[in-house]
């Protein structure tokens, strides 16, 4: 039996720095084999750079997965040549950077971490349910884990459903609310349809408070503020057989 850490949305660098500061701890405690961050929001003002990504590789992560918020800053388009960067793979072949799958060599055995993004109240992008078909009709490894990173919950499930008996695993990300429906389906798949955040907590979403009831109150522009507020992080722990592919426990986490 093997275990994947999977953390939840990091928000900013008070989300990286306090991931930098548990996430060793995390790892020795489960015995984990592999870890994987969402970073999409990891960034100062939001999106993901060069020196947010840094931060979380440091920390140990292996793979990091991204959202719709994976191209919100220019500058730092490049490091999505790194091949444990990934962005949703239902962006639009042909044109799009990057890549939406990663797969790990971790000797007797493989895991791929697949990107893909929800298109209800999201953008317009390729169908997701396709485009994991196509997925893994080419992957050979048997330990497949997905995140899905939606705005419906309906959407999460239903993928979760979809998937069920053909990957390890779905963990839904982007709403950065940590959901307490954390399963194993009937045919060995590890879902939950959000694993939360990692960022300070008394907020809203990682960032203060009243510009954000402002936004929604006056409906004018605001400027959002990372908030100074104590941190704390989300995620789940995954126990999978390697040679099955199939999932045992799911076991979510959330450290203050």
């Amino acid at each position: 039996m093997k275990k994947l850490l999977f953390i939840g949305d990091v928000v900013g660098k008070a989300g990286c720095d306090f991931l930098r500061s548990k996430l060793p701890q995390i790892k020795r405690e489960y015995g984990v084999d592999v870890t994987v961050v969402n970073g999409e929001n990891s960034a100062q003002g939001n999106g993901i750079t060069q020196q947010s990504a840094d931060m979380i590789i440091r920390a140990g992560a292996d793979v990091i997965t991204t959202g719709n918020h994976a191209f919100r800053r220019r500058e730092a388009l490049e490091i999505y040549d790194e091949d444990y960067i990934i962005r949703p793979a239902n962006y639009p072949e042909g044109g799009c950077i990057g890549k939406g799958v990663c797969v790990l060599d971790m000797g007797a055995y493989s895991v791929a971490v697949v990107n893909l993004m929800g298109t209800v109240g999201l953008d317009p992008l390729d169908n997701p349910f396709t485009k994991i078909d196509e997925i893994l009709e080419n992957t050979d490894t048997k330990n497949i884990f997905v995140d899905f990173h939606a705005e419906a919950t309906s959407e999460k499930k239903a993928m979760g459903f979809f998937l069920d008996g053909r990957v390890t695993g779905v963990f839904g990300t982007h709403t950065h609310v940590q959901t307490a429906d954390e399963c194993i389906l009937r045919s060995g798949t590890a879902y939950i349809t959000d694993a939360g955040m990692t960022g300070p907590e008394y907020s809203c979403l990682g960032v203060e408070i009243k510009p954000a009831l402002d936004r929604l109150r006056f409906r004018m522009p605001v400027k959002f503020r990372e908030s100074e507020e104590k941190c704390f992080l989300c995620g789940i722990v995954v126990t999978f057989d390697e040679k099955s592919g199939k999932s045992h426990k799911i076991e979510r986490i959330n450290i203050r």
